[in-house]
C-alpha cells in the first residue's frame, strides 16, 4: 500500500480566508490526509476540528497525522453531501467554518489497486468509498452508449466523446472491460493520434468523467455545499478549492445565488418577494497559486479558490 502523502493547495490563503479561532467549530469536508485540518488546528488548537470523507484509507492516515489534538478532533467517514446529518448525530448544530478540498489526492492516484490513474495497470474501479457503489468497470460495461456520451463529453468535456462511446460499447461486446489500460487502449484507437492534445494524455478527459460519475461528485458538491452554508453561524465563513470548470462554475454559481437579495421586477415600487442575500462573497474572483506553489506543487496550478461569509 502507498504511504498516503497529499500536499495541501493554497494552506496560507485557506487559513487567511477562515480566520481559525479557539473555541470555533470548523469543518473539513473533504479530509484528505489532514493538511487543512492541521493547519486549521495549529491556528486555534482550542477549536474543534470535524473531518468527513469518504474515503477509509484517509481517515486513517489523517487520525495519525492529527493525533496530537486528539481531543478536538471527530472523523467521520462519509459523503459531504450528508453534512448535515454527520453533524446531527455529533449534536452539532452550527459551524463556524468550512474548508472543502475538491482534488484528488495524489495517495489515490498512485494506489494502482483504486484504479483512478491511466499510467498503471489496474483494475477500473475509482470509487473514493471501495465499501460501496457501482465501479468504473460497472459503468463502461452495462451503460447504454448514449448515456456513455453524455457522461463522458458533459463530465469530460471531450470532444471525442461519441467516438470513444462507441468504440467501448464495441470493444465490450467482444469482453468486458476491466482493466485501466484496457480501457485507455480503447480511448486512444476512438481518439484519431494526430488530434490527441500534446498537453494532455488522450485518457485524461474520459478518465475524470468516468471518476465524477462514479462517485456523483458533482450533486454531492452542490448539496453539500448547500447544506454546509446552512450550518454557517453569522460571520462564519466558507472557503471552497476546485480544480475544474465544472466544480468552479458550481461554486460560483451557488455563491452567487446566497449572496442576492431582492429579485422582484425593477419595475415595482417596493419588494414583495422578501428575499434577502445570505452571504457576502469575499473573492470577487477565485484566488489561485503563486508562483513559487506551482513550482513546488505542480497541482496547484489549476486549483481556485472561493470564500463567503454568512450574513
Amino acid at each position: 500500500m502507498v504511504a498516503f502523502h497529499h500536499l495541501s493547495v493554497l494552506p496560507e490563503e485557506v487559513i487567511r480566508f477562515l480566520e481559525p479561532e479557539d473555541g470555533k467549530t470548523y469543518l473539513d469536508g473533504t479530509l484528505g490526509g489532514g493538511g487543512h485540518a492541521a493547519l486549521i488546528l495549529e491556528k486555534a488548537p482550542d477549536a474543534l476540528l470535524i473531518g468527513i470523507d469518504r474515503d477509509q484509507a484517509a481517515l486513517a492516515a489523517a487520525g495519525t497525522r492529527l493525533a496530537v489534538h486528539k481531543e478536538h478532533i471527530r472523523l467521520v467517514h462519509g459523503d459531504f453531501a450528508g453534512v448535515a446529518g454527520h453533524l446531527n448525530k455529533l449534536g452539532i448544530t452550527g459551524l463556524d467554518g468550512f474548508i472543502l478540498d475538491l482534488g484528488v489526492s495524489s495517495h489515490q492516484l498512485d494506489t494502482r489497486e483504486r484504479g483512478f490513474s491511466f499510467q498503471q495497470d489496474a483494475p477500473l474501479d475509482m470509487r473514493m468509498d471501495t465499501s460501496s457503489g457501482e465501479t468504473a468497470a460497472d459503468l463502461v460495461n452495462k451503460l447504454p452508449e448514449p448515456e456513455l456520451e453524455r457522461i463522458i463529453s458533459e463530465y469530460g468535456e471531450e470532444r471525442w466523446a461519441k467516438r470513444i462511446a462507441s468504440f467501448i460499447v464495441k470493444e465490450r461486446a467482444e469482453s468486458l472491460i476491466t482493466t485501466t489500460f484496457r480501457l485507455v487502449d480503447i480511448i486512444k484507437g476512438a481518439v484519431p493520434k494526430a488530434k490527441w492534445d500534446e498537453r494532455i494524455h488522450p485518457a485524461t478527459r474520459t478518465f475524470q468523467a468516468l471518476r465524477i460519475a462514479v462517485n456523483s461528485e458533482l450533486d454531492s458538491l452542490e448539496r453539500g455545499m448547500r447544506a454546509a452554508i446552512d450550518l454557517l453561524k453569522p460571520g462564519g465563513r466558507g472557503v471552497i478549492i476546485s480544480f475544474h470548470s465544472l466544480e468552479d462554475r458550481i461554486v460560483k454559481h451557488v455563491f452567487r445565488e446566497y449572496s442576492e437579495g431582492c429579485t422582484c421586477p425593477r419595475q415595482l415600487p417596493i419588494c414583495v418577494c422578501g428575499k434577502q442575500p445570505r452571504v457576502k462573497v469575499l473573492t470577487r474572483r477565485p484566488v489561485t497559486a503563486t508562483q513559487e506553489e506551482t513550482d513546488n506543487n505542480p497541482r496547484a496550478r489549476s486549483a481556485k479558490l472561493r470564500a463567503v461569509e454568512k450574513l
